[in-house]
């Protein structure tokens, strides 16, 4: 779908220099001509259109005085800074370019014809006038010598397995007859061949063929040789092989031409010397010969040189150069130069193709002119955007242009939808940059006229004769036919006579009647640009070439935005200037960007376009080496090709990727970062493609994004992203069908029509109903709804700034939709959309079944209203679609109307002898008893219970068993009065069953309330509630003594809980036993309520006896427990610093031995070290996963075991955190009761003690509190937080997620050890007393 663009023409004619051009070859270091004449070798520079040096070779006597001699080759020597001269009398003389100096290397007395270099310049093949070859090194030493015409086939001879006879083998269509065919007969070369051979190499320099004239019958035939001049094959018979060889640089083919009966054809050869393809001239029989064939550098271009054989009046003949090109196994001829002397264009001397620039073609002339020619591929597409465009694509192909409408269809070459047919050859065409006009083509042919074809106004029934239609459908299609509406003539203006056949270039469409294009100036390295305004004079249509600006520097890009008016020119240097095309005095000004610098790209680029980026104009440009500049900031180096479609910028990449950017509300840097890491592989804009893909166009407000593959076929694909905007474009603008089918087509999720924007939705809901109109669609619709918000999750926006609008109803999204589509669909028509409304019973959560079974009922007790209504057995069928048909039928029996359940279990698999006698037992039964029965089938318990109590007290006992059988106490409780005796017995049983749950306080409440007041007693005492006890006790009627055993027993059991002041206080107030309860208080060193209780009863001998020495004895303990922690955190803070120094240094050590492996590597704190070790200790992980399954004792043990402190253990850092925790945790807990220590001790007089204690406290305090960011570090709390399953997630990043998070399994487990133990800083414990 590419068609060949001329970037550059470049046109020198130096001044005459002795004698005429023979041939010439290109001197690459200094990129001059060394041309060859009847007299020796000019050597001319292009540039200063001036010869550098003439070296004569009649001085020497290798070329005679009288202009008789002949130079039959040239080859520039780069590193002997030299030229390889072969003169065809048999001299091969080495020309020194820099001193003139020559030397004669070699000569052949036969004489020589041809003289060929090897592509690595490290041999030659000379052949000689007696029919050999010789072949050298590049210091001429010869290598062999051989005759070109062998008897011999050549090693590559095919072998014959011997499998029968010619006449015995299958012969196919062709039959028996080809087994008596006769060999082909071969005629001699024809008349204008000049007899002599042709040599050409294959891109490696491997082999080379050579095609001669045989001696013996006159005929051509091609002959493959070894490097080392070795004949490896002999080509098949071929009638009317010519002259012209060219073995493609790649190797695969050598091209050759063949005159056949009555066609001229480009034949192709293999290696082994067989046909394989070929291709036909555009010409008659006998009117033309093939000089040469040229292959590019990167065998893309095939150059054919042809002469007329017949010339008119004596004249000088035409000769022509065609550049072919291959695609889907079709050639199209894409460039056609017509050198005609009548038009004042010279005769050709020599064309060779250049070897460092792929596309840049150089021709000799007569009269010493040199044209160069630099070409690149291009797409030519029309660039409309609205919806009218048909997303036109025209391919060049010889005197026919192959149009195709990509709207209408992917064609693939060489077939397309319309196929416009031309008077001659077609070498540049330009679609109409007006968005109205966008599918009207201007073509410009080699006889430089401009036809211009109109898009629509002409169908099938009316066509344009040079108009074909292709692959739409044949006469039967109604899509609108292009038609021929003028061709203008272009009169060459100031062109230096027409020399140049290709004067005219970058053709661009700007205006109905205005086109744009670029020539050469007359100073090199200048350009002319042109205004053509087609016009029509005295009845004949000419094109009128007005307001021509020179300007300087070499134009190689033309760009043209329609929507700003803005042209853009891309010299050869690579900067970029603005073209203001319609003042009436059209100016050339720098293009500047925001900042005030002029724009210029690094490198130029083969294709550019305008967008607007951030309010700006921008200009993108693409390399040839695939690089990608936005003004001068080079985005990306990995693209092949790149467009621009409304507001996305769409690339393929060297990845064979896809990606799309949206250019809306997207900075420079924005992009740039965005193109420069690789996105994720699932994500909206990013799209895996086939290897080697590029855009060829885009359809404009449709999805279609049409790829072309290297082979020449085509792809189209929707790319989520395009696909995506033009949904929410049409959600924008209601248009809920177009979107619904595009959805359902491309597989989108149909949430999207409600997630895009929900308030718009549910505000045309009716709309939305109407538009999609089809039962199917609107039940598709309903059944895909989920609660997820799929514009956050599958679908988020691409331009971060768009917020989505989040959903503003807090009832279910799926129910709020359901019931605005039921009320919508209801208003409409609810016969119509009876089965969408069953939908929206059945999606809501919980389904509302039971409603949709009562629809059912009503559908069944009404007559069919209309035509195509639904019946009640075609909604039940449709029902069971959606629904478990075991379920549906318990919800019909849970609605109690049995002809609906015999009509649901008719459609079900279920045994008539199985639920016909169960239906009929139940219509036996009492109504709220059959209730009853339907509810406890269907396991509705609430509801049964609820019935059973309406059948009586006889079935009271039935409704206990219930109510313990499932627990349904408070359930029963609400259905009867307070006062009676059916809620004191559930209440009873409600009790019992709390106390068998562990929950003695709830039920002493229960047996309280239901006056079971000796059952409420014992509860009480269970759940340690000593006053509600004794309020039982009291309504008990307890007398004195036995309500102080009472108090007695709970004070015991509080004192085994170590709760002394509840245990005091029923020993003080109900036992009268003052004196233990002191005893207690102080046992519990509960110092307040001791002292108060002692001088509460006079008891001031007890403070000498037990308070005093209790207090000292308590600050002895306290101190012992200060001095065991204080060493035993001590201890372990130096432990844990060893270890986490161990543990690095194996991490370290690891990662420097098998870094690549270790991903997790850069991800790991300092704290997490210890996967290291717990990996290399699998032993600990096996044990541990076999004791998980086990009871929680094992459990316990097993986790003591993972988190020991034994030196060694894999996880004693762990563990080390864990015990340091503790420690902290326990000494900031002392707090409280260390100030009411402290403050009796110094009551009493204490003071040392104190003061020693106060000290000890307030110095592991201070050990703790400066130890907590050297256990703790702030790096040791942050752990890798890795999303595992998510819309951007893939199958390599789920399974390194989950291996990562297996490793980190361990930390996940402990987390609370890594977070630092906080104080308590709201307790003021220190005496200043003792300060």
């Amino acid at each position: 779908m590419r068609n060949l663009k001329l970037l550059r023409a470049q046109e020198c004619q130096a001044a005459q220099a002795l004698g005429t051009p023979q041939g010439f070859t290109l001197r690459l270091d200094r990129r001059t001509l060394l041309i060859g004449t009847e007299y020796g070798i000019v050597e001319l520079d292009p540039r200063t259109q001036e010869v550098i040096k003439e070296i004569p070779l009649t001085t020497e006597g290798f070329l005679p005085e009288d202009g008789s001699g002949c130079i039959v080759g040239i080859e520039d020597l780069p590193d002997q800074e030299s030229a390889c001269v072969a003169i065809a009398t048999g001299d091969v003389i080495l020309c020194n370019l820099n001193t003139s100096q020559m030397e004669c290397v070699g000569s052949v007395d036969s004489g020589l014809s041809v003289m060929s270099w090897s592509p690595d310049q490290e041999l030659v093949v000379l052949a000689t006038g007696q029919q050999t070859l010789i072949l050298m090194t590049r210091d001429f030493e010869p290598i062999a010598e051989r005759e070109i015409h062998q008897n011999d086939f050549g090693e590559g001879k095919f072998i014959t397995v011997g499998w029968g006879k010619k006449e015995t083998q299958f012969h196919g269509s062709e039959g028996k007859q080809a087994a008596r065919t006769k060999p082909v007969e071969v005629l001699p070369a024809l008349s204008w061949d000049d007899h002599k051979p042709r040599i050409t190499w294959r891109g490696d320099g491997q082999y080379f063929a050579v095609s001669a004239v045989c001696p013996e019958t006159g005929a051509r035939k091609i002959r493959v040789w070894s490097r080392e001049l070795i004949l490896h094959t002999t080509s098949e018979p071929v009638p009317g092989l010519e002259q012209a060889l060219a073995w493609k640089p790649s190797g695969s083919l050598i091209a050759s031409t063949q005159d056949k009966a009555n066609k001229h054809d480009v034949v192709f050869f293999e290696k082994n010397g067989l046909l394989h393809g070929e291709f036909t001239l555009p010409f008659q029989k006998g009117q033309t010969k093939v000089k040469e064939l040229l292959w590019n550098s990167d065998s893309t271009i095939l150059a054919v040189w042809l002469e007329e054989l017949n010339s008119e009046n004596n004249s000088q003949p035409k000769t022509y150069v065609q550049l072919w090109t291959t695609g889907n196994y079709h050639w199209y001829l894409k460039q056609n130069l017509t050198f005609d002397s009548s038009e004042g264009s010279h005769h050709i001397v020599s064309l060779m193709w250049d070897q460092e620039t792929p596309y840049r073609l150089h021709i000799l002339c007569q009269q010493w002119l040199y044209l160069c020619y630099d070409w690149q591929w291009s797409i030519d597409r029309s660039t409309g955007g609205g919806a009218s465009d048909l997303a036109n694509v025209a391919v060049i192909d010889g005197d026919k242009v192959l149009l195709t409408a990509f709207r209408h269809a992917v064609v693939p070459p060489p077939l397309c939808t319309y196929q416009l047919q031309l008077p001659c050859p077609v070498n540049q065409v330009a679609f109409c940059a007006e968005p109205a006009r966008s599918g009207d083509l201007a073509v410009l042919d080699a006889n430089h006229r401009i036809s211009i074809y109109r898009s629509g106004g002409c169908t099938n029934t009316k066509m344009d004769s040079t108009v074909k239609i292709g692959a739409v459908g044949g006469l039967n299609a109604s899509v609108a036919v292009p038609w021929l509406e003028k061709s203008y003539r272009i009169d060459i203006v100031d062109d230096k006579n027409g020399r140049n056949p290709l004067w005219l270039r970058l053709l661009t469409w700007l205006q109905d009647d205005l086109l744009l294009a670029v020539s050469q100036g007359h100073v090199p390295g200048h350009t002319v640009i042109h205004h053509l305004k087609l016009t029509s004079v005295a009845e004949e249509e000419c094109v009128d070439i007005s307001s021509h600006l020179t300007m300087a520097g070499d134009v190689i890009s033309l760009c043209y935005n329609a929507k700003t008016k803005v042209v853009a020119l891309q010299l050869s240097d690579g900067q970029i200037m603005k073209y203001h095309w319609g003042a009436e005095t059209p100016t050339v000004n720098p293009w500047q960007s925001s900042s005030g610098s002029a724009v210029r790209f690094p490198s130029p680029c083969m294709q550019i376009a305008l967008a607007v980026l951030c309010g700006e104009e921008t200009v993108f440009g693409l390399t040839d080496r695939c690089r990608f500049f936005i003004n001068d900031t080079e985005i990306a180096s990995n693209v092949t090709s790149f467009a621009i479609h409304d507001e996305f910028l769409l690339l393929t990449t060297h990845l064979h990727t896809c990606q799309c950017v949206s250019l809306k509300n997207m900075s420079l840097k924005a992009l740039q970062s965005g193109l420069g890491t690789t996105s994720a592989p699932n994500s909206e804009t990013l799209r895996r493609i086939e290897r080697g893909c590029r855009i060829v166009t885009i359809v404009p407000q449709d999805t279609k994004l049409v790829l072309q593959v290297p082979r020449g076929n085509l792809e189209t694909i929707h790319h989520r992203a395009l696909v995506l905007a033009q949904v929410r474009k049409w959600l924008d603008g209601l248009q809920f069908k177009e979107a619904f089918e595009c959805m359902r087509k491309l597989r989108i999720n149909l949430n999207l029509i409600y997630d895009h924007n929900p308030k718009v939705f549910l505000g045309n809901v009716e709309t939305f109903v109407k538009q999609i109109d089809l039962v199917n669609s609107i039940n598709l619709f309903l059944t895909e709804l989920k609660e997820e918000d799929f514009t956050k999750t599958m679908y988020p926006p691409l331009d971060p700034a768009i917020a989505c609008e989040p959903h503003g109803s807090d009832r279910k999204k799926v129910d709020l939709i359901c019931d605005s589509m039921r009320a919508a669909m209801e208003n409409i028509g609810a016969s119509k959309y009876c089965l969408s409304i069953l939908t929206c019973h059945v999606k809501k959560s919980p389904p509302e079944l039971e409603t949709a079974l009562q629809r059912i009922r009503e559908l069944r007790e009404q007559a069919p209203s209309t035509v195509g209504s639904i019946s009640a057995e075609e909604a039940l069928k449709y029902m069971l679609y959606l629904v478990n048909v075991n379920e549906l039928y318990d919800h019909s029996l849970g609605t109690y109307d049995f002809d609906l359940v015999i009509m649901v279990a008719e459609k079900s698999q279920k045994d008539p002898k199985e639920y016909l006698p169960f239906l009929n037992n139940l219509k036996k039964m009492e109504s709220n008893y059959q209730r009853y029965s339907i509810d406890k089938y269907l396991k509705r318990y609430p509801k049964a219970l609820y019935h059973l109590s309406k059948c009586g007290p006889e079935h009271f006992s039935e409704f206990l068993n219930l109510v313990v059988d499932q627990n349904l106490y408070k359930e029963a409780l609400k259905l009867y009065r307070p006062d009676s005796q059916e809620y004191k017995t559930v209440s009873y049983a409600y009790g019992e069953y709390l106390m068998q749950k562990h929950l003695p306080e709830q039920a002493g409440l229960i047996f309280f309330r239901c006056e079971a007041f000796e059952k409420a007693l014992d509860a009480f005492q269970v759940s340690g509630n000593w006053q509600q006890a004794l309020c039982t006790a009291a309504e008990l009627c307890y007398p004195e003594d036995k309500l102080a055993n009472l108090a007695r027993s709970m004070a015991g059991r509080f004192t085994e809980k170590r709760k002394y002041a509840d245990a005091a206080i029923l020993l003080e107030q109900y036992a009268k036993d003052y004196e233990e309860a002191i005893l207690l208080l102080l046992e519990g060193t509960v110092w307040d309520e001791a002292l108060r209780l002692i001088y509460k009863y006079n008891r001031s001998d007890i403070l000498e006896t037990n308070f005093k020495p209790s207090l000292l004895e308590a600050q002895k303990n306290q101190l012992m427990f200060l001095e065991t922690q204080k060493a035993s955190f001590s201890r372990h803070r130096k432990r844990l610093s060893v270890v986490r120094e161990l543990k690095q240094q194996a991490q370290n050590d690891l990662l420097d031995f098998e870094a690549p492996n270790f991903l997790e590597s850069d991800l790991f704190s300092d704290a997490s070290s210890m996967v290291t070790a717990s990996d290399t200790s699998s032993k600990y992980t096996h044990s541990n996963s076999r004791i998980s399954a086990r009871s929680s004792k094992n459990r316990r043990k097993a986790e003591r075991k993972k988190h020991s402190l034994k030196e060694g253990s894999p996880l004693e850092d762990v563990a080390l955190l864990e015990v340091l925790g503790e420690i902290v945790r326990i000494i900031d807990g002392l707090k409280g009761e260390m100030h009411s220590l402290l403050k009796y001790l110094v009551l009493f007089g204490y003071d040392g003690q104190a003061q020693e204690l106060q000290q000890a406290f307030d110095e592991i305090l201070q050990l703790t509190e400066h130890s907590i960011l050297e256990i703790w570090s702030p790096g040791l709390q942050q752990f890798p937080a890795n999303t595992i399953l998510g819309p951007n997630s893939t199958a390599n990043s789920i399974s390194a997620a989950y291996s990562q998070q297996k490793a980190l399994d361990p930390i996940a487990q402990d987390v609370e050890f890594f977070i630092p133990p906080k104080f308590n800083k709201n307790i003021q414990w220190k005496l200043n007393l003792l300060q």
